[in-house]
């Protein structure tokens, strides 16, 4: 039953999801990217229309894995070249599901718990990604350390290959 009034209200669903969306954009970017329709002007604004519609598809059936990898790679690309954080990158998988609340909500009102629980829910995606911010900044400090230890390693080597006089030290 959910999934016919999902593919009823698709449309209605997939403009409200591509407007958030475009809201996490700075004012006059997120502006042309709503106005204009040409895929070869507005590249980006083309791309997420076009990857959340194929993400949307794949919900309502059998998620075929290769699929979503390829149209989640698709916008994650652009929002990395964009400087999104990490979360802000991904924020826009939680943005669907604000678009079905805001959408449907006419046909899930009712149980007061119920209203409770989808604003419990939208807290408890807000920790998911600031842990994934976390997660992120400790991988960045990780590879860091790691580049460090090797450039000190090169260093040390070089230093002792040059007192040794295997190498020469002067350029």
């Amino acid at each position: 039953m959910l999934k016919e009034l999902l593919e009823k209200k698709k449309a209605a669903i997939l403009d409200r999801w591509f407007r958030l969306i475009l809201e996490t954009y700075p004012g006059d970017t997120s502006q042309f990217l709503k106005q204009e329709k040409d895929p070869f002007v507005n590249p980006v604004g083309a791309t997420v229309s076009r990857e959340i519609n194929l993400l949307y598809d794949e919900l309502l059936k059998e998620m075929d894995s290769e699929k979503v990898s390829v149209a989640l790679d698709n916008i994650i690309r652009i929002r990395c070249v964009q400087d999104f954080s990490a979360s802000r990158a991904v924020l826009f998988i939680h943005h669907l599901k604000r678009a079905i609340k805001e959408e449907l909500a006419g046909e899930l009102q009712g149980d007061p718990m119920f209203r409770e629980w989808l604003t419990f829910e939208s807290n408890i995606d807000h920790l998911s990604l600031l842990a994934f911010d976390i997660y992120m900044k400790c991988r960045e400090k990780i590879y860091e350390i790691r580049l460090h230890e090797m450039k000190d390693q090169k260093d040390s080597a070089f230093r002792l290959m040059a007192r040794s006089g295997l190498i020469s030290d002067e350029p």
